[in-house]
């Protein structure tokens, strides 16, 4: 079925909601993580303490981190240097080549790594493509940029198609 390709493998209404012993259970090692409306809000400058907070807990839980954007370069610098985060700037997801860097970023291969993100066609879909364990998370801001605001309305559709098949679970019952 042609929608698969764009379902992930758990939907969070939060990142916050995931506790890294969620991810060691499943044999993960490496987290690929969006970086607009999943750990900043959009066009954000620096990370909000609770979420630095979370990031670090992933760290000192053994779990390998990289971040993978589509924004510039001199932006996603100054949000993640701070942290020694490394990352893939100008990505154009879903495009394989940014998520297989990553990957290689962080030493791991496509079974014991998660792509975590706010949208289905970018980071969910590029990791489907390489068979990642992939999380969509609900943006953690309502400001975004114009065409993500058209392509969120397709991802509604989707997601709908999707719950109504039983194919996944919305968030509201973790």
């Amino acid at each position: 079925m042609l929608l698969v390709r764009f379902c992930p493998k758990a939907y969070i209404s939060s990142l916050s909601k995931i506790d890294p012993e969620y991810f060691r259970k499943k044999g993960i090692k490496g987290l690929i993580l969006d970086l607009d409306n999943t750990i900043v809000p959009w066009k954000g400058e620096a990370l909000e303490p609770q979420m630095e907070e979370l990031l670090k807990r992933f760290r000192n839980s053994g779990l390998k981190l990289c971040v993978v954007s589509n924004a510039f370069n001199r932006r996603v610098v100054d949000v993640l240097e701070p942290l020694g985060i490394p990352w893939v700037a100008r990505a154009r997801k879903p495009r394989r080549k940014p998520f297989l860097k990553a990957m290689d970023i962080l030493g791991t291969s496509p079974h014991d790594t998660a792509v975590i993100g706010d949208q289905v066609f970018t980071d969910i879909w590029g990791g489907n493509r390489l068979g990642f364990y992939t999380v969509l998370v609900e943006p953690i801001s309502k400001k975004e940029f114009i065409g993500t605001r058209f392509v969120r309305i397709l991802e509604k559709f989707l997601l709908y198609r999707l719950a109504k098949k039983g194919i996944i679970e919305v968030p509201g019952g973790e």
